[in-house]
């Protein structure tokens, strides 16, 4: 893929994640979690790799804290569960497990990064329980549609993949 389809690819990906941000959302806790952010997370990893999946979540991360419709927590969890689900999808050449990395990315490791980040940047002191239920049910609900669309998008030859 060249240059510019990549960029081209990685803006469409920031502007779904942070429209579908608004369309698509529920309170959890301290956080909000944000489907739409693992879905894209899923398909980026998959059709783009680790990197620019990284880059992808954190300009949507970046775009929704600057709007005001997103919190801090975006950060750990959404660029994790971006790495963890290319990385995985690199090593296996699996679809499900980048819906697998993204899940334990964000589900489990975000969860427990969130903890002192909550500290130190929002002078919170929940612990790691608080924030693991409500980024796992985000996470592996978004992971789930990612990769529902990610097989679609394949069966249909609509992108190579």
């Amino acid at each position: 893929m060249n240059k510019t389809r990549m960029l081209t690819t990685m803006a469409v990906f920031v502007a779904i994640g942070t429209i579908g941000s608004q369309l698509l959302w529920f309170p959890a806790g301290v956080a909000k979690a944000y489907p739409v952010q693992h879905a894209v997370n899923v398909m980026a990893a998959v059709l783009l790799g680790p990197g620019p999946a990284v880059g992808i979540a954190f300009m949507i991360g970046l775009l929704r804290n600057m709007l005001g419709i997103g919190t801090l927590l975006a950060f750990p969890g959404g660029m994790i569960g971006a790495f963890l689900a290319g990385y995985l999808y690199r090593k296996f050449g699996k679809k499900a497990w980048a819906a697998v990395g993204e899940a334990i990315g964000t589900g489990i490791i975000g969860s427990l990064f969130a903890v002192p980040f909550s500290k130190i940047l929002l002078g919170t002191s929940f612990g790691a329980f608080f924030f693991m239920p409500p980024f796992l049910v985000s996470s592996v609900t978004g992971a789930f549609i990612g990769w529902f669309i990610v097989i679609r998008v394949k069966q249909r030859h609509v992108l190579q993949v």
